[in-house]
């Protein structure tokens, strides 16, 4: 007991005298501001309604005094403590101009304008006959100010009214009165105005009045009418000048797609200009086809001007892919009667060709370090109409830096090829796409040998067709017509072969296979929208295989009647999988990031299982945390061998189900914290039909949730602008393995046991978050 109260006294001297101390530093004769408080005086307002004016007053006042936390000034005090620092670096200097932050002084604070600044607010909301008052208390060389706001009542809008006269601009703002923000009966609001001034001006771009401002128009409004209402009246100012009020269509269009900014007299003339379809193209060279401006230019000569044609034009050449930059301007020409814009689209083309390197390192929870080197060529332009070829090859390599069984590293080496054309090339439907983003067309091959030293090498082909489109600025679709995997082993060594005799599930590995199909992806992603509090991404793909080959054979897995092509047996199945994440906000710098996977493949016709390349997996630095990488499931299966550095783990099934959430947290400067509860597991569809390779308990029951494999753990993320390094470590509170009773492990952990810590403590080191 006397030693709490020995801490209780020790607390309280410290809290006493780190606040005492932040005083003694200030200034002769100078006081510590410590904030405002506004208090509002009404009989009319409801507690709701006066709490957001509260805030919203609150939100005006300045000077901001320093931060506090639990009562205390923790930046001040440090830059107290910190004193004049000698040294330009060093930890004093660290720790006043890090860390610390300047006293606010009373001095500071000018009462009078802060309350010209509320009067002034509320008056903007229509509260015409507030009244503020402002006054302040000082205590222990500390000020307090006080604002007591009575806002009276507030004015309501009786009446809007547009212009009535006969000119075409009064015509053309009248016409949008039916859109008006300014309603009957709601209350009078200055930014409701503002945006109303905003409102028109957009309706008006969109009716060819290139040079009319929002600043145009006047909003007068008349308080005289008594019953705390207001009559609005809307009108264009009469200074505006001659040009504001004419409507203007598109003259000529020029394109300059070869424009060089670093040119001191860039060539803009229009002597080499070739007519295309009804606009021009100054391109002596022949760099580009015409065709790639019709795909992007929204405009037609002899069309009104519109901003939302000009904004699709700019977006449409900015996302080709093959522009540097991309500016535009706009001439008057024509007559008095019938004034007209010329077009001019200035071009900077990217270097057509390019070559880029990337070397990455990586280390996995199963004890393999490595690294790969990737080297990209890219035209981006192959054909003259903005084709982007990127031919990139790529190796690495895995090495196992502990453990038993060193020596069994992996390496990888591949090439692979990608055309993306900017358009769709021969679509079979109507694709549902907005004119902001350039649809494009996507072909791929690739190649890959994979050589895990020791065991076995693969060899994997693949090949895509299809397309990629967005719907809107959060949705995006991706349809591949054809998609083919081919997989040949090779070099699979005696000391393989005897494993599978051991453990026949691991054929599965050293399987040929052979995919040919159709895949659609879909992604829903409102992260971009950065004035949401909450955001929502959502992925699903859908992939369908060998319907066509498998009905063309009849083939059949149940009567043992399947079909090979290639020496291979043809895949047929189909597989569902979706990712939706829920990230919601909890302060200012602090999220609850949340992700629930689900994924299922039904296999049939020519196929008992999915093919391996096709099947899902858990656990790993972006999957559950607390297990190593395909270390989970399916089930409640557990391979015979497994001995912790000695595990090779490969796990695969039919069906998926992960839940993960993380809360995320900023600690101090680039450094953010996390806190994380993984749970999940696969299951087989239905057991193997062989009896030699039944993995027991990998069926998928009704007893799937009892057979969930959960982790936690604590992660620190270091946020250096251009990555983010993550690293997590976690440790397992449920092992579905075990027996249905003994499968929560809680008893069992004791970070202080070495033995505990080595068979189940897990450090992840990855780049990004895990979702």
């Amino acid at each position: 007991m006397l030693n709490r109260h020995r801490n209780f006294i020790f607390i309280f001297v410290l809290v006493s005298f780190a606040a005492c101390s932040n005083i003694k530093y200030l200034p002769k004769g100078e006081s510590l501001y410590i904030g405002a408080e506004v208090k509002i005086e009404s009989d009319s307002l409801k507690k709701n309604e006066e709490k957001a004016i509260k805030a919203e007053l609150n939100g005006l006042l300045r000077p901001k005094p320093n931060s506090t936390f639990l009562g205390l000034r923790p930046k001040l005090f440090a830059y107290n403590i910190a004193g004049t620092p000698k040294k330009p670096k060093g930890l004093r200097n660290w720790l006043k101009n890090k860390i610390g932050e300047p006293p606010v002084l009373a001095s500071a604070l000018d009462l009078h304008k802060n309350q010209e600044i509320l009067q002034n607010r509320l008056e903007n909301k229509g509260y015409f006959q507030a009244v503020l008052t402002g006054d302040t208390t000082s205590k222990n060389r500390k000020v307090k100010a006080e604002y007591r706001a009575a806002p009276g009542p507030q004015y309501l809008i009786s009446s809007v009214k547009f212009p009535a006269d006969s000119a075409e601009l009064e015509r053309a703002v009248t016409a949008t009165a039916d859109k008006s923000l300014l309603k009957v009966g709601e209350p009078y609001n200055l930014d409701v105005i503002k945006g109303e001034r905003e409102r028109i001006d957009f309706s008006l771009k969109e009716k060819g009045f290139y040079y009319f401002g929002p600043n145009y128009l006047l909003v007068k409004v008349d308080s005289t009418i008594g019953k705390h209402k207001v009559d609005l009246f809307v009108s264009v100012k009469p200074e505006v000048p001659a040009i504001a009020r004419q409507a203007y269509k598109i003259g000529e269009i020029y394109i300059y797609p070869n424009f060089n900014l670093a040119q001191t007299e860039p060539d803009t003339s229009k002597a080499d200009a070739v007519l295309f379809e009804g606009f021009y193209v100054v391109d002596k060279d022949s760099i580009f086809k015409p065709s790639v401006f019709k795909r992007s230019m929204f405009f037609n000569s002899g069309e009104l001007y519109n901003r939302k044609d000009h904004n699709l034009s700019l977006h449409r050449l900015t996302t080709i892919g093959s522009f540097k930059f991309v500016k535009n301007r706009f001439e008057r020409e024509g007559s008095a009667e019938t004034p007209t814009l010329d077009a001019f689209y200035y071009l900077t083309p990217l270097p057509k060709k390019s070559l880029r390197g990337e070397l990455l390192g990586t280390t996995k929870s199963n004890n393999n370090n490595g690294s790969e080197l990737s080297l990209s060529w890219r035209n981006r332009n192959v054909f003259r109409g903005a084709e982007q070829l990127i031919i990139r090859g790529y190796g690495g390599f895995e090495i196992q830096v502990s453990g038993t069984q060193r020596g069994y590293n992996t390496y990888r080496l591949g090439t692979e090829a990608t055309l993306s054309i900017p358009r769709f090339v021969v679509p079979l439907f109507d694709f549902n796409t907005t004119d902001r983003f350039v649809p494009r067309t996507i072909f791929t091959l690739g190649f890959e040998l994979l050589n895990k030293q020791k065991l076995y090498s693969l060899n994997s082909f693949k090949a895509q067709a299809g397309y990629n489109w967005k719907e809107n600025e959060l949705k995006e679709h991706e349809v591949n017509l054809l998609s083919v995997n081919y997989v040949q082993p090779a070099n699979v060594t005696q000391e393989y072969i005897d494993s599978i005799a051991n453990d026949p599930t691991l054929e599965k590995s050293i399987e040929k296979q052979f995919v040919i199909g159709s895949t659609y992806s879909f992604t829903y992603n409102d992260q971009s929208e950065v004035t949401r509090k909450n955001n929502i991404y959502f992925n699903t793909n859908l992939d369908i295989a060998g319907n066509i080959l498998g009905l063309a054979t009849g083939a059949d897995y149940r009567s043992n009647d399947t079909s090979t092509i290639f020496n291979a047996r043809f895949s047929q199945y189909l597989r569902l999988d979706g990712d939706f994440r829920y990230y919601y906000r909890l302060g200012r710098n602090s999220w609850l990031a949340n992700r629930i996977i689900a994924g299922v493949g039904y296999p049939y016709g020519n196929s008992f299982e999915l093919p391996y390349i096709k099947q899902f997996f858990v656990g790993g630095s972006s999957s559950i945390r607390a297990f190593r990488a395909r270390s989970v499931g399916p089930g409640t299966y557990r391979p015979d061998e497994v001995s912790g550095d000695d595990f090779f783990p490969d796990q695969s099934g039919d069906l998926k189900l992960e839940l993960n959430t993380e809360y995320r947290t900023k600690l101090a400067g680039i450094v953010h914290g996390a806190v994380f509860l993984d749970a999940g597991n696969i299951w087989l569809f239905r057991d193997n039909p062989d009896p030699q390779k039944i993995k027991q308990g990998a069926k998928f029951t009704n007893e799937f949730i009892s057979e969930l494999a959960v982790g936690t753990g604590l992660g620190l993320r270091f946020d250096l602008s251009f990555l983010i390094l993550r690293t997590d470590l976690a440790f397992p509170l449920r092992k579905p393995w075990l027996p249905e009773k003994e499968r929560w492990v809680f008893n069992d952990i004791k970070f202080s046991d070495k033995t505990w810590r080595h068979d189940n403590l897990v450090f992840n080191l990855a780049i990004g978050y895990p979702f």
